[in-house]
């Protein structure tokens, strides 16, 4: 049978070298810039070997080379009957440029000034990046949240399919979460952001609960998205989606969002699902309320 191939690819400076040690820790024998001629040839003899259950290389703008024949392999690989995904990492021209002062790193397009460089690959490597299987943009990750995204996604799972939800909170004010599949928005809900005794605790804090608690509205609105969660996710794994992102927003995302997640976290683990519980904004302004 064809061992599982992931190809990871996509922009200078986007994490692909974290992605690639991400899937040697879940037991990918890993490749890095391995030239795009010899991936056929290297498929087969993973085919052949008894120890490698599983494989996954990177190829990228450092062989300029791969960019035309790309397709090509890419199509012979199916052909030849292989299980290959094409991981595809981005992220946005302004954290590329960040982290190249942050590491000094030369772009591989180093004869080009750096703006120039950056929007010249993300152009070279569009045609690619249709192909993708997986499109990953890690402009809101950091080396470690790169790595649990990944483990998460593709972790070998063992009998059944095995669902793994993310619930997020956020304040719409601070921007969307990248990567949502799902969005619930509870800005229509009660705001104890406007109750001056309140406006310093969190939707973790019991007098925040209580008082959200307190308005049926809001009980309601949990057990609509919990049952509408509930009636979604067997059908997502019928189809062979292993995972959802699913995002809870208020204005400032300390409050209202941060309940309903909790709340909506509780009723799916209570169903038997693997839920992760992420509060992205929930510290911001803080110290704008502390006296």
């Amino acid at each position: 049978m064809p061992v599982p191939v992931v190809i990871i690819t996509g922009l200078s400076g986007s994490g692909v070298s974290s992605a690639l040690k991400a899937f040697e820790d879940l037991g990918y024998f890993a490749v890095d810039n391995l030239p795009v001629q010899l991936i056929p040839t290297f498929a087969r003899l993973c085919d052949d070997s008894s120890e490698i259950a599983r494989t996954a290389f990177v190829v990228d703008v450092r062989s300029r080379e791969f960019l035309p024949i790309f397709p090509g392999i890419h199509k012979e690989l199916r052909d030849n009957g292989a299980d290959v995904k094409v991981v595809f990492l981005e992220a946005d021209d302004e954290v590329l440029l960040r982290r190249y002062s942050e590491t000094r790193r030369p772009h591989p397009l180093h004869e080009k000034d750096m703006v120039e460089a950056i929007r010249e690959e993300r152009a070279l490597l569009s045609e690619i990046r249709d192909m993708a299987d997986v499109i990953i943009d890690t402009s809101e990750h950091n080396v470690h949240t790169l790595r649990d995204f990944l483990k998460d996604r593709f972790a070998q799972k063992s009998g059944s399919l095995e669902m793994n939800v993310t619930i997020s909170s956020f304040g719409f004010k601070h921007g969307l979460p990248r990567g949502l599949d799902m969005l619930f928005d509870v800005r229509f809900l009660p705001n104890p952001h406007f109750i001056p005794e309140l406006r310093s605790f969190t939707g973790r804090d019991q007098k925040v609960i209580e008082y959200l608690q307190a308005q049926s509205e809001v009980e309601e609105t949990i057990t609509r998205f919990a049952d509408l969660l509930s009636f979604l996710l067997p059908r997502f794994q019928r189809e062979g989606k292993s995972y959802l992102n699913v995002g809870v927003g208020c204005t400032g995302g300390r409050h209202r969002s941060v309940m309903v997640a909790e709340a909506i976290h509780h009723r799916l683990e209570s169903a038997g699902y693997k839920t992760k519980l992420v509060h992205r904004d929930i510290e911001k302004e803080e110290q704008r309320y502390k006296t």
